[in-house]
C-alpha cells in the first residue's frame, strides 16, 4: 500500500474529533439534532483550519443511512463513500478553475434532480470568492429558494470579496486559527499513535511554524519524520526550519538588560551563522516581550508555562517602559529588514535600536540597583551601605531639589520629579507635594524609578513619600519662572536697542512679541 499522507490520513471523521473548532462544531450539532437546518451554510477563514472538513462531515451527517445526527455512524456505505470522495450526491467544486457564469449555471441546471442515494444533495464549492460577478449573480435565484433536498455549503479564505448578497442567504460560521497549544497537543497524539518518538519541545516549534493551520502543521510534520528519520529532536526540527532558538531570544533581553552592546553583536552573528530566518526572529522577540508585558499584569496565568521562570527573571529586570519600547522596536523593525542591505544587518540594527532608544538605560553606567529601597532586605541594605562600594557615597543632599532633580537620570519619570515640591528630607525620606492637576503623573513605575535613581546616586536606602497637595515652587514652576525673568529682559533690551528704535521710528516697524526668544551663549 502507498503511503498516506497525515493530512489525509488523520482527517477527522467525525466532530468530536475535529481540534479547535468548538463553537461552530456546537452550532451544528444543535442544528443537526433539532432538525434545524438551512439551506446554506459558509465557512471562512484562513488555510487548513477545517473549512472543508466541516463541510463534508456536515454533508455525512445529512446523508448517513441511520438518520440525521451530528453522530454519523462512520460504517455505512453513505459515510464510507463520503470520506473517500466518490458519493454521487456530494458534489464539490472548486471554484478557483471554475470561475465562470457558464460553469455555474451547468452546476445549478443538476439542482432540480433528485437524490440518487443519499437524503440531500449537497454541494460543497470551496474559494467560493473567486467566482466571477456573473457567476454570483446566477447563484442568487437558485441559493434564496433552493429545492427541498438541495445543502450549499461553501468556503472561503476571502470573505470581504463574497456579495452582501450572498452572505445575507447563508448562516456564516467564522472559523479560528489553531493555537499553538492545540497543534502541538494533536501532533503529540498523532506521533503516539504513529509510535514515533519525539521531543516535547520540538512540537512547540513546527506549532508555530505552522501559523494557525492544523493542515500546514501535519505537513511540516511529515517533512520532519523524514528529515529526522527516527525521533523528532528540538535541535533538528530548529535546522530543519531555520527558526529560531527561544535560547537566542532569552540572550538578546539578557544582553539587553545589562546594556552589553558587544554581546549582542555576538548573538546576531551567531544567529546569521546557523541560518536562522532573522525577519521570523523579530517576529518571535516580540510575541515573547508581549508574554513579559502579560506575565506583569496577571502572573498566575502563566503558572503552568514552561518558561514561567523566564518571564519572572525578565519582570524584574525590564519596567513596562522598557517593554513597551522594546516590543514597538521588535514589531516596526520586521519591515525595515526589507530595506536594509540585507537580513543580518537589518536585524543587528534592530537590536542596536532596543540598546539605544531606551529612556532609562545609561551606558556609561552599568552598576544599577533595579530595586526600591523599601522593596530590599537587610543583606541587601547592608551591601547598599558598604562604605567602599563606589563614588556616591560622597554625595550629599544640600536641600536644593532643584538642582538634585536636574542631575538624576530617570527618562520621563523626570517630569514627576519636577512637577514635585520637597516639603521636607527627614530620616532619608523625601517627603514631595504634587498639584491634583498633575496627579496623572503618580504612575507605578515614574514612582519606582525615581525611588530607585535616588537610591542609584546616594548610594544608600532612601525613600519618597509623595502626596497630593498645594504647589508653590516645583522646579517646573522655577524654570518657568527663570524663563520669563529672562524674556522680560530680552524684551527690554530689544525695546531699547538704538538700531530697532531707528526701524520704528523711521520705517513705521512693529516688533512682534511673541518673536523674541533668549538665545544663550
Amino acid at each position: 500500500m502507498s503511503y498516506q499522507v497525515l493530512a489525509r490520513k488523520w482527517r477527522p471523521k467525525s466532530f468530536a474529533t475535529l481540534i479547535g473548532q468548538d463553537n461552530t462544531v456546537q452550532a451544528l450539532s444543535n442544528a443537526l439534532n433539532q432538525n434545524r437546518l438551512h439551506h446554506a451554510y459558509i465557512f471562512t477563514g484562513t488555510r487548513g483550519v477545517g473549512k472543508t472538513t466541516l463541510a463534508r462531515l456536515l454533508a455525512k451527517s445529512l446523508n448517513c443511512d441511520k438518520g440525521v445526527s451530528s453522530n454519523p455512524c462512520n460504517k455505512c456505505s453513505n459515510c464510507n463513500d463520503i470520506d473517500a470522495g466518490r458519493f454521487v450526491d456530494v458534489i464539490e467544486v472548486d471554484a478557483a478553475s471554475n470561475t465562470g457564469v457558464d460553469d455555474m449555471r451547468e452546476l445549478l441546471e443538476n439542482t432540480q434532480y433528485a437524490t440518487s442515494t443519499g437524503k440531500y444533495k449537497v454541494y460543497i464549492i470551496d474559494e467560493v470568492h473567486m467566482l466571477s460577478p456573473n457567476a454570483f449573480n446566477a447563484m442568487l435565484k437558485t441559493l434564496e429558494e433552493p429545492p427541498e433536498h438541495i445543502k450549499f455549503i461553501l468556503a472561503t479564505t476571502n470573505i470581504k470579496k463574497v456579495p452582501i448578497t450572498i452572505l445575507s442567504r447563508c448562516i456564516l460560521f467564522n472559523l479560528k486559527e489553531m493555537t499553538e497549544e492545540n497543534v502541538s497537543n494533536h501532533l503529540a497524539f498523532i506521533l503516539d499513535s504513529e509510535k514515533i518518538d519525539y521531543e516535547k519541545k520540538s512540537l512547540t516549534y513546527i506549532a508555530k511554524s505552522s501559523k494557525g493551520s492544523m493542515r500546514d502543521a501535519l505537513s511540516i510534520l511529515d517533512q520532519a519524520i523524514s528529515y529526522c528519520s527516527g525521533a523528532l529532536t528540538t535541535t533538528k526540527i530548529l535546522e530543519m526550519l531555520a527558526t529560531t532558538d527561544e535560547s537566542y531570544l532569552i540572550s538578546i533581553l539578557q544582553a539587553l538588560s545589562e546594556n552589553n552592546g558587544p554581546r549582542l553583536l555576538e548573538i546576531t552573528r551567531e544567529m546569521d551563522g546557523k541560518s536562522i530566518a532573522l525577519k521570523e526572529a523579530l517576529n518571535d522577540l516580540g510575541k515573547l516581550i508581549y508574554e513579559i508585558a502579560a506575565y506583569r499584569i496577571s502572573p498566575t496565568s502563566f503558572a503552568q508555562k514552561d518558561n514561567e521562570e523566564v518571564l519572572r527573571s525578565f519582570n524584574e529586570k525590564f519596567t513596562s517602559e522598557n517593554i513597551q519600547m522594546l516590543y514597538q522596536i521588535a514589531i516596526t523593525s520586521r519591515k525595515d529588514i526589507d530595506l536594509a542591505p540585507d537580513s543580518h544587518t537589518g536585524f543587528s540594527m534592530a537590536i542596536l535600536r532596543m540598546l539605544a532608544f531606551s529612556p532609562t538605560w545609561d551606558l556609561k553606567d552599568k552598576k544599577k540597583i533595579k530595586y526600591s529601597a523599601e522593596y530590599l532586605n537587610d543583606k541587601e541594605l547592608a551591601s547598599s551601605n558598604n562604605p567602599s562600594s563606589t563614588k556616591n557615597d560622597l554625595n550629599v543632599f544640600d536641600g536644593n531639589w532643584h538642582k538634585l532633580t536636574d542631575k538624576l537620570k530617570i527618562g520621563l519619570a523626570k517630569k514627576l520629579a519636577q512637577e514635585c515640591e520637597l516639603i521636607k528630607f527627614e530620616d532619608s525620606v523625601f517627603f514631595l507635594s504634587l498639584d491634583s492637576n498633575k496627579k496623572h503623573l503618580m504612575h507605578e513605575d515614574y514612582i519606582k524609578k525615581l525611588d530607585d535613581a535616588l537610591i542609584n546616586y546616594f548610594n544608600k536606602k532612601v525613600k519618597i513619600n509623595i502626596e497630593i497637595g498645594i504647589v508653590s515652587s516645583s522646579p517646573a514652576i522655577e524654570k518657568k519662572n527663570e524663563e520669563m525673568t529672562v524674556l522680560k529682559t530680552t524684551e527690554s533690551a530689544i525695546m531699547k536697542d538704538e538700531f530697532v528704535n531707528e526701524l520704528m521710528n523711521e520705517f513705521g516697524a512693529k516688533v512682534i512679541p511673541t518673536s523674541i526668544k533668549p538665545i544663550k551663549e
